[in-house]
């Protein structure tokens, strides 16, 4: 099935310039580590849609249930590695027996209150487990197959202005990072390794980095599949199934919220112009919502997902947040529209809506490998 196409105007709906292209990814082979997470879960499932080799290299599910067994992607593995990036050697061998030929880098510790749990675990995960697959892929043997890499970061890279939240301007690419939480600041830490690998010189037994590698930040993804603890839309699904209250830690806080083929898409287009002609292609890509949806809040989310889901409205909670978050969070994408041809499709309005479909569906029963498939096939028509 073509998954790619001219798109149709729709309610909703933002008229995209550019689709992942089925002639490029028909038959590649691809490592995406991560691919037993939420993201990595529909990314599979959509490189499997477009015809590529898809090869998994993570740490088992970490949520009961999991996107990965409920949307069966194990069915759509070539091979399914479960291999912590903290172990070199298990690395260096997971990575030279796929002998990828484009790597997608999204295996991480994710969660921002969790990293305040555990800030030496999730530097250790975040930062020198890219370092170790890294210098996997850096190896003659591998590197002379790969055509492309894209490690996939966070728009909580970047160092808040001082100035007043409600006047900060959304970032672009070239604004200073840092992070205030370990999370972030571990994700801050992996954009400066890669800038670094990328300039690695030949020095004794040890080769250039000579492979086209890029770095992708995308906004607070939502979407079916996701169970993660401290996530709103799957704490708000869970207190509503069980008509319970769902507490807001930061009600007012305005995130840059997407559906998760929104950045998927641009991860894959940006893998494309890497592997075909990286001269051009930047370094680094925000992929975020469009502008009229720049200053939704926690709240706007959660009570519109309350009104969706039917049943929860009244449910919605608030109370004062015990750690720090940003207030407001916003990223410039124009970069992508302008070198990429990349532009997010869902509204956060039909982002909320596919994604309370998916939880719904899910909750009567319904076979959500084809639910996600569908949804990957109607995104890419418009």
């Amino acid at each position: 099935m073509a998954l790619w196409g001219r798109a149709v105007a729709a309610v909703g709906v933002t008229v995209p310039r550019s689709r992942p292209s089925t002639a490029f990814w028909q038959g590649t082979r691809v490592l995406v580590t991560g691919h037993t997470g939420f993201k990595g879960a529909w990314l599979s499932r959509w490189l499997h849609l477009l015809g590529a080799e898809v090869h998994g290299l993570a740490l088992d599910p970490m949520t009961t249930p999991a996107m990965f067994d409920i949307a069966r992607i194990g069915e759509v593995l070539a091979s399914d590695r479960r291999v912590d990036l903290r172990d070199p050697e298990g690395t260096q061998t997971a990575v030279r027996s796929v002998a990828p030929e484009v790597v997608v880098h999204m295996a991480a510790q994710p969660l921002v209150r969790e990293s305040y749990r555990d800030p030496a675990g999730t530097f250790a995960s975040n930062v020198a487990g890219t370092a170790n697959l890294l210098s996997a892929l850096r190896a003659d043997d591998v590197a002379s197959e790969l055509r492309a890499v894209v490690v996939v970061t966070s728009d909580k890279v970047y160092r808040q202005s001082p100035v007043d939240t409600g006047t900060l301007i959304a970032h672009r690419e070239d604004a200073p990072l840092g992070g205030h939480d370990p999370y972030s600041s571990s994700k801050a830490m992996v954009e400066a390794l890669v800038m670094a690998y990328r300039s690695l010189p030949a020095l004794g037994s040890q080769p250039a980095w000579t492979v086209p590698i890029a770095t992708a930040r995308a906004g607070n993804v939502i979407g079916g599949g996701d169970w993660s603890d401290d996530r709103l839309i799957p704490d708000c699904i869970r207190a509503f199934e069980a008509g319970r209250p769902v507490t807001l830690r930061y009600p007012d806080a305005v995130r840059p919220w997407q559906h998760v083929l929104d950045p998927l898409s641009g991860y894959l287009v940006l893998t494309e112009d890497l592997a075909t002609d990286s001269r051009d292609v930047p370094e680094t890509v925000n992929f975020g919502p469009a502008a009229e949806d720049a200053d939704v809040s926690v709240s706007d989310v959660a009570n519109a997902v309350a009104r969706m889901w039917g049943g929860g409205e009244g449910l919605v909670v608030t109370e004062s947040s015990v750690a720090h978050e940003t207030g407001v969070l916003r990223i410039d994408s124009s970069l992508a529209a302008a070198s990429l041809g990349w532009q997010p499709v869902w509204s956060a309005t039909a982002a909320l809506e596919r994604t309370v479909d998916w939880y719904r569906a899910h909750r009567d029963g319904a076979d959500m490998a084809a639910w996600t498939d569908t949804q990957i096939t109607e995104y890419c028509r418009g």
